[in-house]
């Protein structure tokens, strides 16, 4: 696969990671429950490299050209990513009390993460408008592996930007509690009106 145009995709990738949007708004949260970061990302990137195979495969355009099927995904996704918001908003910030009570925070952040990103029909929508765009059909390499490559590397991306959010978070506000509560909110909130807009936009084609 040409080097130039993975460069340009790891470019492209990288701006589009590091626009905050629900993704962040989710690690935030999780990094202010302190033992969530590594669960809640691994979630996360659970969920993007189950696009990058369903895209490989040609399911994801399948998906996205049924209206049905994506009008189902935009409503689930709106409705779980409100879910969560509220749920922030309620008790922002609440560390794990006992050893079991963080093993069961963990486990409950990675099921999160993986229905933030595979609730979410933005993220399936991007990658079967972006990947494409920098595989080449006369390319050596068959379509499906560049874009398993591409997929992957944008994957790795989010890894690695969203554990540092999380971490950041985590890191600055754990010492300042009604700080952490506050952003904790404001995460929430972000979280609630992500999901309505995506009710609204649906609401409106």
């Amino acid at each position: 696969m040409d080097a130039g145009a993975v460069v340009a995709f790891q470019a492209v990738s990288l701006l589009l990671v590091c626009v905050p949007g629900a993704d962040w708004a989710f690690a935030i949260g999780a990094g202010l429950r302190h033992s969530a970061v590594a669960p809640a990302v691994s979630g996360l990137v659970v969920g993007y490299l189950g696009y990058t195979a369903l895209v490989a495969a040609g399911v994801g355009a399948v998906i996205a050209r049924s209206p049905h099927l994506l009008a189902a995904l935009t409503w689930a996704g709106a409705a779980y990513l409100i879910w969560l918001g509220a749920a922030a908003l309620v008790r922002p910030a609440a560390p794990p009390t006992a050893d079991g009570a963080a093993a069961g925070t963990g486990r409950r952040a990675l099921a999160q993460g993986i229905g933030v990103t595979w609730l979410n029909p933005k993220a399936l929508l991007l990658y079967l408008a972006l990947l494409p765009q920098f595989a080449d059909p006369a390319d050596p390499w068959p379509m499906a592996a560049q874009i398993g490559l591409l997929g992957a590397l944008h994957t790795l991306n989010c890894g690695v930007v969203y554990f540092g959010v999380g971490t950041l978070a985590r890191l600055v506000l754990r010492t300042r509690p009604a700080a952490a509560r506050a952003v904790s909110r404001l995460a929430g909130a972000a979280m609630v009106v992500i999901g309505v807009s995506l009710l609204a936009e649906r609401l409106l084609h």
